[in-house]
């Protein structure tokens, strides 16, 4: 007898349709083949299902049994196959008849006692099942409330083989699993920390501000201890809450790598990963024999913090160029290329020498100029020349530690990037960006309209500096950002001055 169902396969971060037909026939020795480019983890899974149909209760076939995953030439690598190769089997060995085969798919794997455990991408599968028309999807327990935010979908959830055959046998009535935007909020939408921890560094706190409201990279060079990473663990307290396509889009790649929490819908908070400096260049930016998301995917719409930056190594440096400029990455393999997207905030920190102290007025720095320079060359000119605000962040003073009055609140900080970001909206309406950060050429000469004394400062400061022509764009679009906190339609000699100041460091420390 042979039984079809339905699946999916995840492939990046895109859910494959996949036929599941299991043909049972006799045969003088019960054999089982699997069929149709299945990866080690599905080859092993016949005896972790055949185990499971024991233990739950049903008859495991004991004739010649074929399980066909089609398409045959897409690679098949999870367990999320278990649950309906088990609904398969029992249908062609005639324990299940029914009508609901066409109508729903299913994923889950499947334990030794049948229960069904978590599986990765059940987000994308469920937007699969969607796209393809489905009335639902069956999905385990633990996937139910990431799965159910697809509207106009069905998201069954089971939690045992045994309630999967009830359901699709019509023997057991399942209620679909519902979404709530609110009390997703309410449990997963509030930030633990706020930039009113930070003491001091109110001159940071702006050029975070600066950054925060344009879509700026930052670097942020300083002595140990001085609040580098406290200042960047709180970037996204200041940022605008995740949109819903924000969210969804930015949850398929955590779902896609099982990095989401037990029981949590969506990414509701802006991601901020922090890879430590021994990474691959394959970890940073995606990649594996079966492509998958490296970190800079998942800080898609969120910061990467990349700390003590000329540690890592630099060709890992190197392949962070073309995902900046184009916000995102393409892995090509023979098995077919995939695209991740990888729209980030750079946020970078660094000690100005070996040693960490060159500058500081509390410690004497032991590094000879050779040391230094070795040190800085590690960053290459073109990777520093893409980020846009070059800051120093400099020791705390014992009186403003000990000043018991708050700082600048992330609240405040907030107000001001979400109204520069309106403007921006309303000067970008219809276009693919909406950031200052992404100007192109021909619209920085539209909209960075420079008042006269503006223009001549400008000039001199390309003279005497020796900046290139991507340093005299970023620092109009750094300034025009500037101008739009300030709410001015021109930017004036007092923006641009700033402007200037956030592109000083690198010809002080690199010249």
């Amino acid at each position: 007898m042979l039984a079809k169902l339905y699946t999916y396969s995840l492939f990046g971060i895109e859910a494959v349709p996949v036929e599941v037909e299991v043909d049972i026939s006799p045969g003088a020795i019960p054999k089982t083949i699997l069929v149709g480019l299945a990866e080690a983890a599905v080859k092993e899974s016949t005896h972790r299902i055949e185990r499971a149909l024991v233990n739950s209760g049903y008859s495991r076939p004991i004739d010649r049994v074929v399980i066909n995953l089609s398409p045959a030439d897409l690679p098949k690598d999870a367990a999320s196959f278990d649950l309906p190769i088990a609904l398969g089997l029992l249908t062609a060995s005639g324990q299940l008849a029914s009508e609901r085969f066409e109508q729903y798919a299913a994923i889950g794997e499947l334990a030794l006692d049948g229960q069904v455990r978590l599986v990765k991408g059940a987000l994308s599968m469920a937007v699969g099942a969607r796209e393809q028309g489905k009335r639902g999807l069956v999905v385990p327990i633990a996937n139910a409330r990431e799965a159910a935010v697809v509207d106009d979908l069905e998201v069954i959830a089971v939690g045992s083989l045994a309630e999967a055959v009830g359901f699709f046998s019509e023997q057991l009535s399942l209620e679909p699993v519902a979404f709530s935007w609110d009390a997703a909020v309410e449990e997963h939408g509030r930030y633990p920390v706020d930039f009113a921890d930070v003491k001091g560094q109110e001159s940071a706190k702006r050029a975070v501000t600066v950054a925060a409201a344009g879509g700026h990279h930052l670097l942020m060079i300083g002595s140990p201890g001085t609040g580098k990473t406290l200042l960047a663990q709180r970037l996204g307290t200041i940022l605008p809450q995740l949109a819903p396509e924000e969210s969804l889009e930015t949850t398929r790649i955590w779902s896609a790598v099982g990095r989401l929490s037990s029981g949590q819908s969506l990414m509701l908070l802006r991601p901020f990963r922090s890879p430590h400096h021994t990474i691959s260049e394959a970890g940073l930016v995606g990649g594996g024999s079966t492509p998958a998301p490296g970190e800079i995917s998942l800080a898609h719409n969120g910061v990467l913090f990349l700390d003590e930056l000329p540690e890592f190594n630099r060709r890992t440096l190197e392949v962070l160029r073309q995902p900046l400029e184009e916000n995102h990455v393409t892995i090509s393999r023979a098995i077919g290329s995939v695209t991740f997207p990888a729209n980030v905030m750079l946020v970078a920190a660094m000690n100005p020498c070996p040693c960490g102290y060159r500058g500081d007025p509390r410690r004497q720095c032991n590094c000879g100029p050779l040391q230094i320079e070795r040190y800085l060359a590690k960053i290459s000119g073109p990777l520093l020349d893409r980020i846009d605000i070059h800051i120093e962040v400099p020791p705390v003073p014992f009186r403003e530690l000990s000043d018991k009055s708050t700082g600048t609140d992330s609240a405040s900080m907030a107000a001001q990037v979400t109204a520069a970001r309106e403007i921006q909206q309303r000067r970008f309406a219809g276009r693919r960006h909406t950031l200052n950060a992404k100007l192109m050429p021909r619209e920085i000469r539209r909209h960075c309209r420079l008042e006269a004394g503006a223009e001549s400062l400008l000039k001199s400061a390309m003279e005497d500096m020796g900046l290139s022509a991507r340093a005299h764009d970023k620092i109009l679009r750094i300034g025009r950002t500037i101008a739009d906190l300030d709410h001015s339609e021109d930017i004036t000699s007092g923006h641009l001055s700033e402007a200037i100041n956030y592109r000083t460091l690198d010809r002080r420390y690199w010249a």
